[in-house]
């Protein structure tokens, strides 16, 4: 009799941890990326906006999808890492939130240009103008001089980065993209948390 109490027991205790697994989220395989400028991006655009929503779950998916396509798209043209450029883009809009000089109709970015009130910063007529001159100068920074771009040049700020930085990752950023210290190691985090989506 005993027996049989302790196998219902432990068959009782076995099938309630059984079923309370199964109601936990699977855990996300984790994809190490590229911390490289000049690279391939890993995460595609489903990936992309699911991290984005993650944290900005207002914005409108579809919307953000799209958008995280322009990012793909004219990263692959120019060579340049599309992870690393999304993950910016998140670091420097706060999520499209902006809050700072850079206002969205300004479809910038990345802060190009924005340095106090009479100069907010550059501005581009859509969107994909904005993604692409984000693009644009991010390969400025990775690439030497003699590295043409294959789209028509819209970054006005393009020509002086390309003929006086270089830098090859995220942490090279850090004095030179933005006078926070401590900017590379905020791009890494971004990228990890990213690779979980």
């Amino acid at each position: 009799m005993m027996r049989k109490f302790i196998f219902a027991a432990t068959l009782a205790a076995a099938l309630f941890t059984l079923n309370s697994c199964a109601s936990l989220p699977k855990a996300r395989k984790h994809i190490e990326l590229s911390k490289n400028i000049m690279d391939i991006g890993r995460l595609n655009a489903d990936q992309l906006a699911n991290y984005f929503m993650s944290r900005n779950a207002e914005a409108d998916r579809e919307h953000i999808k799209n958008f995280a396509q322009y990012y793909i798209d004219e990263a692959a043209v120019e060579g340049v890492n599309s992870d690393v450029a999304f993950a910016q883009m998140c670091l420097e809009t706060g999520y499209l939130r902006f809050g700072g000089l850079v206002q969205p109709e300004f479809h910038n970015y990345c802060g190009l240009g924005a340095m106090d009130a009479e100069h907010p910063g550059e501005q581009f007529p859509d969107e994909q103008t904005g993604v692409r001159a984000h693009i644009q100068h991010l390969q400025a920074y990775g690439t030497t001089e003699d590295v043409k771009l294959v789209n028509e040049l819209v970054d006005p700020r393009y020509n002086w980065v390309h003929k006086t930085k270089y830098v090859e990752n995220i942490y090279g950023l850090a004095g030179t993209w933005a006078t926070d210290p401590l900017y590379g190691q905020k791009l890494e985090t971004v990228l990890t948390n990213m690779g979980y989506y």
